[in-house]
């Protein structure tokens, strides 16, 4: 019995830290090139600044889950140790809202910049949607870090009620019992992921009515195919978003069902979707952004042929 958690413990951390360090990588290399690209233009476009944040989102959310899922897994002990459980409970809070958030961004984005609508508002957007992206990432980063400090204080309330505190190395007697407070993180947790679902829903209807109404306008009038092109490419990337939301948000459900029945099979299965997620959805980013593909491309072809070389 021994032999067989520690096996899937092991098998566990392994496929975990597999899928965490090729989604560091994917997010690192998003990071740096527009890096590189700030340094050499002195500034940014929206859409970029938009996934540069993403992207360091990214790479500090899949830093911290994947130090999360390791200590639960190898060194569970470690986790009583205050305040580890505490700031890592935090810092994991803030870095998923951040993530979800910015994506959520980048969603709204692509509708008000390519979607057309006459409404006066929708206009106004429109125009100043160049300047309202600074101040709507520095919104939501503020807001995760509320979120982060919500979520460690409740941990560490749950944790001084239950607990009883030695002082001898720092340590925590007893078990953890922290049922009664999980609802308060779970209710965090679900309006997080249930604002910005919707936020990515309804920047898809907009789109596809948008698209809709531009291409019975071009069939009636004989128009440029450009814009269709311009809400196609739109469409594909926030469709992506819905799909990786929506297995997300699946993995959410989840969690709040079985997270204190401690069924491991269950929990192995949120903790892959979980790690996946940030990864493979930077990748189609990199992918549907002809400047970011091409330079992947090329990097790829670098590395395999300094390989092919030694």
């Amino acid at each position: 019995q021994h032999s067989n958690v520690t096996s899937y413990r092991a098998t566990a951390v392994a496929i975990i830290s597999l899928e965490a360090f090729a989604g560091l990588w994917i997010n690192a290399f998003l990071v740096c090139v527009l890096c590189i690209a700030w340094l050499k233009k002195k500034t940014l476009n929206s859409n970029e600044k938009i996934l540069l944040l993403l992207g360091c989102s990214r790479f500090c959310y899949l830093c911290i889950s994947w130090v999360h899922s390791f200590l639960l897994l190898i060194y569970p002990n470690y986790l009583y140790v205050h305040p580890i459980l505490q700031l890592l409970q935090g810092a994991y809070s803030f870095s998923t809202c951040s993530n979800f958030w910015v994506s959520a961004c980048l969603c709204v984005f692509y509708c008000i910049k390519i979607a057309n609508f006459r409404n006066s508002f929708f206009i106004y957007l429109k125009v100043k949607i160049d300047r309202i992206v600074p101040w709507l990432l520095l919104g939501s980063e503020i807001f995760s870090l509320v979120i982060g400090i919500l979520v460690y204080n409740i941990i560490d309330k749950a944790v001084c009620k239950n607990l009883n505190f030695t002082c001898q190395g720092g340590f925590w007697k007893a078990t953890i019992r922290v049922e009664e407070h999980v609802y308060s993180i779970n209710f965090l947790t679900g309006f997080v992921y249930t604002t910005s679902f919707m936020a990515v829903i309804s920047s898809a209807v907009f789109l596809l009515f948008s698209l809709w109404r531009h291409k019975h306008k071009m069939q009636t009038n004989s128009m440029n195919s450009l814009n269709v092109d311009a809400h196609i490419r739109a469409m594909k990337s926030i469709l992506s978003f819905f799909i990786m939301y929506s297995i997300n948000f699946m993995s959410f459900i989840l969690t709040l069902i079985y997270s204190t029945k401690y069924q491991k099979q269950v929990m192995f299965l949120v903790y892959l979707i979980q790690h996946a997620f940030p990864g493979v959805h930077s990748l189609i980013l990199i992918f549907s952004n002809p400047k970011l593909e091409k330079t992947l491309l090329r990097t790829l072809s670098c590395v395999k042929c300094n390989v092919c070389m030694r």
